[in-house]
């Protein structure tokens, strides 16, 4: 995997400590352990390194003069004063960044544990490495739930991206499973990120090959990382053309995103539920001292389409519905999608599913947000 293009899912993988400002809201999660009370001493200095790694790293090194002068004035005028508590230290000065920045990746993060020192390049850290493994095993790769619902309606659930090497033979069989289904419901309501290659396999069975998915801008690198769809994926495409739906909630962060984006920009679905978490530009955790790091954003996502992302903003759903209901909006959604082309005794079972549907919510029918 191109470390840098490291969304915030996939530094809980490469880092064991999982500390709750690492990550977004989805992946959240109680930092626990005692806290040594941190010494005014030692919140200088680890805004100080920050610093110093937004002026070697951050993809926005413009923003980095005005986020060097406000910090700092921020401790003087006594703001952290009595932020002994590292953890709500960090949520302190996260918010201070977010006020300046507008970057929902770049983060101040604490853990209990120690922080790994960052792997030398190509350098595999075996111990790290059976962590993660181990990990994604348990977590079955994120592939979460696949099932085929009333309608010939297929339902995927996937809560991250794991990298390809590890992720790509469980999505496919979950693809092969849905070969079938005449419509398709993608559920991201849970999902943190991960890997923007495996998000660009998960659109390879969905749009037609080399079709350009994803552009990543790296700071001082002249030529842009572009990610488009493969020429082939495991089992054959699923369909180019058949209705796909995309579940989102204001949980649904960095590469779950970027998928709902990119459905949303080449046309090729609906994305139904709550407008999204707001996170688009990869990067690096970056060890600030034993306990203390900073996630580093040192790529920008553009998609090809809107020239632009979804950074501050979220993806913003076709249909808007609280995330609890969105699965049972985005069913009767496929149902009306199907009966409008089906024909013979196919569209009156459908129109059954589909008034029966419409019965259980109630006479309500979801509309599109202004």
């Amino acid at each position: 995997m191109n470390r840098s293009s490291i969304c915030c899912l996939a530094a809980f993988l490469f880092f064991s400590a999982a500390p709750a400002e690492a990550l977004p809201p989805a992946r959240t999660q109680s930092a626990g352990g005692a806290a040594t009370p941190l010494a005014p001493a030692a919140r200088k200095s680890v805004i100080e390194a920050m610093i110093d790694e937004l002026n070697a790293r951050y993809v926005f090194p413009k923003k980095v003069p005005e986020i060097a002068k406000q910090l700092p004035r921020r401790a003087a005028a006594g703001k952290y004063d009595g932020l002994t508590d590292p953890r709500i230290f960090a949520t302190a000065v996260n918010a201070d960044i977010e006020a300046v920045a507008n970057d929902r990746h770049l983060r101040l993060m604490w853990s209990p544990e120690p922080f790994p020192p960052l792997p030398e390049a190509g350098i595999v850290d075996p111990v790290r490495q059976k962590v993660q493994d181990e990990f994604l095993l348990r977590k079955n790769y994120w592939i979460a739930k696949v099932e085929i619902l009333d309608g010939d309606i297929g339902y995927l659930k996937i809560d991250g991206f794991a990298p390809p090497e590890d992720a790509g033979a469980t999505l496919a069989a979950a693809m092969a499973f849905l070969k079938h289904a005449d419509a398709l419901i993608i559920d991201l309501r849970d999902n943190g990120g991960g890997d923007p290659q495996t998000v660009a396999i998960a659109m390879s069975y969905l749009v037609p090959p080399e079709t350009l998915i994803n552009t990543f801008r790296q700071r001082d690198k002249p030529v842009d990382d572009q990610i488009w769809s493969l020429p082939y994926v495991d089992g054959g495409r699923w369909s180019v053309d058949k209705p796909v739906f995309v579940l989102t909630s204001a949980d649904t962060a960095s590469g779950g995103e970027e998928m709902a984006y990119d459905i949303q920009q080449l046309k090729r679905g609906a994305v139904v539920g709550q407008k999204t978490w707001g996170g688009a530009n990869p990067g690096d955790v970056i060890p600030l001292d034993a306990h203390f790091a900073v996630f580093v954003p040192t790529g920008m996502a553009v998609n090809p389409i809107s020239k632009t992302n979804w950074e501050g903003a979220g993806v913003k759903p076709d249909v808007a519905t609280q995330s609890a209901g969105a699965l049972d909006t985005a069913q009767r959604l496929a149902l009306g999608a199907l009966v409008a082309k089906a024909t013979g005794p196919r569209r009156g079972e459908l129109e059954t599913l589909l008034e029966r549907a419409n019965r259980a919510k109630g006479p309500s029918t979801p509309t599109a947000p202004e």
